[in-house]
């Protein structure tokens, strides 16, 4: 009878030296070979996200960019990123938020889908380089064009380190409607919560350049300054001051 410890013809006995080197061999392959489906799997994800940012065919419509909460409501954004062009999307990294400058589109009678087409179709007919972050419409709509990450074609000097709002006009006279007026107040208020600004962050295109934008503000300094308390009464009715 064969003794339970003998060796078998073609048995490895468990303590033989060669058996723990196959097994640790095999090991080694399971390992590598984990290891290489989880690089290409994590190489195919960095790939499509880069191909999502340099196209800017990532975010949708309806999808907010910044997405925590403060005491402010979120005001309702129409997401509709430009598509990243060098005349009105350039995907240059907007690396600090200081401030932020209130413009007019000089456009009476426009919406704010309308502009942000214009500066779409920039990218086809090349005739100059603007953009903003947002645009606020006649009926209080509130279009964004660029994230908040990049810069916009705006505000000159202070791309850089500036968020841009673009506020649509009846007529020439440059005034906004309460409806435009309403929501410029609670999207500015929002923004200066959300980046740790205070109302003197708020700006008119004017106090960058000296241009007459936006023009109702410019022409009055009076309506300019009760814009900036109506921006500093909604932060404290929320009680972020």
């Amino acid at each position: 009878m064969q003794s339970l410890n003998e060796k078998k013809p073609g048995q490895t006995m468990p303590d033989d030296p060669r058996a723990r080197r196959t097994a640790a061999k095999k090991r080694k392959r399971r390992l590598f070979a984990g290891i290489a489906i989880l690089s290409l799997f994590l190489f195919g994800v960095l790939a499509v996200r880069l191909y999502l940012d340099k196209t800017g065919a990532g975010p949708k419509p309806g999808r907010v960019l910044m997405t925590d909460e403060g005491k402010i409501p979120r005001p309702e954004l129409d997401v509709s990123l430009l598509t990243v062009n060098e005349y009105s999307r350039p995907a240059i990294a907007l690396e600090q938020v200081k401030g932020i400058v209130i413009h007019y589109t000089a456009n009476p009678g426009t919406g704010a889908m309308a502009n942000r087409n214009y500066f779409e179709n920039l990218k086809d007919t090349h005739s100059t380089k603007a953009s903003s972050h947002f645009i606020v419409g006649l009926e209080g709509e509130i279009v964004q064009c660029i994230p908040s990450s990049e810069i916009a074609y705006a505000s000159n000097a202070r791309n850089i380190d500036t968020l841009s709002i673009e506020c649509c006009i009846e007529d020439e006279t440059g005034k906004f409607n309460q409806a435009t007026y309403d929501a410029v107040i609670h999207l500015t208020a929002w923004l200066v919560e959300h980046f740790g600004l205070e109302t003197s962050d708020v700006i008119r295109h004017y106090d960058v350049t000296g241009k007459a934008c936006p023009k109702y503000f410019v022409e009055f300094p009076s309506a300019w300054d009760g814009f900036l308390a109506d921006v500093q009464g909604y932060l404290k009715k929320y009680g972020v001051l």
